[in-house]
């Protein structure tokens, strides 16, 4: 008799799971996978804006992490994988742009030259001075990350550079997440007898830094969607799974619309308040372990404007915590990942932990927020930039111009 086999979640790891099992029985079973979602890929989604591809949700990979090449290569899609221009990305502090420190650890910085600018100089003295200080660690220790950068480096540290790093990365906060999960290297080191936070980052550094941190695939995520989907010859419900089972020596699985489904193996695969909620009967402990881990609340917007419309020339902005802007990230895909096609591409992140702002705010008023974030930022630049060339000025007038007209459009169209 065949085996049957279900995957609850139809996100990466739901569909992953699938290639997995296809790839380790073989034909002779059913894989049967139950997502609600009008498509397969959970927060993984690739759009088309002014006719390219563009992937909403998360739009990149670690390059120098091998999971993902991996995939890829074990796909055929290795040809498909691309990498940034190398254009750094700032982050904006006290109404101005800053350029992202160079050499930093998830944001947590390897030497006091490399924040100057973006921090005071009684931050500068104090970091300058850290490694003489005395430090206490305790191996195997996880504090937040923000508790130990603001003792060792201050607190205008975390909130103008590991903060604008976490919350864009992750939608987390430094308060909140602990060191060895936003810096395990950086833990390890300090494990390992770092005398100093800064010894520590220094040996957290890449032993190479060169080649691109960041990849993506051409033709965005749904490449990767679909070739999981074809190989794992998955059969997909588009049904919730309310309820599962033990049921002898195998399971049985209650969708939403009534009906019973018969497994001999399940692998659930969903976020973690779902998660709380199916295995409760099964595996309570599991089920309080989920209950009690926080999640973020998070939107993206993307947006096509036409081609040529001046916007600063960096790859995208990070938002330091404080700052009078509804966004976290601002991404400016074209000058990331390089301009296809007559349009300029760009994102817009809104939500840091601990709001709740997918269930509370609307696309009309995420709509103005990008436009007016955008036009702060641009203001924000020509005002603290001297060596901007007149032209320049004179282009980025235009793309303010560009963006008011994008605002009077965005109204009429809601």
């Amino acid at each position: 008799m065949s085996t049957s086999y279900c995957v609850v979640g139809g996100g990466i790891s739901g569909l992953v799971t699938a290639y997995r099992i296809r790839a380790a029985v073989g034909d002779d079973a059913t894989v049967t996978l139950f997502d609600p979602a009008d498509r397969l890929g959970g927060i993984l989604r690739t759009e088309r804006l002014g006719g390219q591809p563009m992937d909403i949700g998360a739009e990149a990979f670690v390059v120098r992490r091998p999971e993902v090449p991996a995939l890829l290569a074990e796909l055929g899609l290795s040809g498909r994988q691309v990498s940034t221009t190398g254009v750094r990305p700032t982050i904006y502090s006290q109404a101005r742009l800053h350029p992202l420190p160079p050499d930093t650890v998830n944001g947590i910085p390897t030497s006091a030259a490399s924040v100057t600018g973006l921090v005071d100089d009684a931050t500068i003295a104090q970091m300058a001075a850290e490694p003489h200080r005395r430090l206490q660690w305790r191996a195997g220790a996880d504090p937040a990350v923000g508790a130990v950068v603001a003792d060792r480096f201050g607190e205008q540290v975390v909130t103008r550079s590991v903060d604008p790093m976490l919350s864009g990365v992750y939608a987390g906060s430094a308060a909140t997440i602990g060191i060895r999960a936003a810096a395990p290297t950086v833990a390890a080191a300090l494990d390992a007898g770092a005398a100093s936070l800064t010894e520590a980052a220094r040996r957290a550094l890449p032993t190479s830094t060169r080649g691109p941190v960041f990849g993506a695939i051409e033709g965005g995520y749904e490449v990767l969607l679909n070739e999981l989907v074809h190989r794992s010859r998955l059969r997909w419900v588009p049904t919730a799974i309310e309820h599962i089972a033990a049921d002898g020596a195998g399971w049985v699985l209650r969708d939403d619309e009534g009906s019973h489904w018969r497994a001999d193996a399940v692998v659930v695969a969903v976020p973690v308040p779902r998660l709380a909620e199916l295995v409760g009967d099964i595996a309570p402990r599991a089920a309080a372990a989920a209950a009690r881990i926080p999640v973020a609340s998070a939107a993206v917007l993307a947006m096509a404007v036409p081609g040529g419309t001046p916007l600063p020339p960096q790859s995208g902005v990070l938002v330091a915590s404080g700052e009078r802007l509804h966004s976290k990230a601002i991404t400016l895909s074209t000058r990331k990942w390089g301009a296809r096609g007559n349009v300029e591409l760009l994102r817009m992140s809104f939500g840091r932990f601990g709001d709740d702002l997918a269930h509370v705010t609307s696309d009309t008023e995420l709509q103005s927020w990008a436009v007016a974030d955008l036009k702060t930022v641009q203001d924000g630049y020509l005002r603290h930039a001297p060596m901007v060339t007149l032209e320049e000025r004179r282009r980025l007038r235009v793309g303010r111009r560009a963006l008011e007209n994008l605002a009077r459009l965005t109204d009429s169209l809601l």
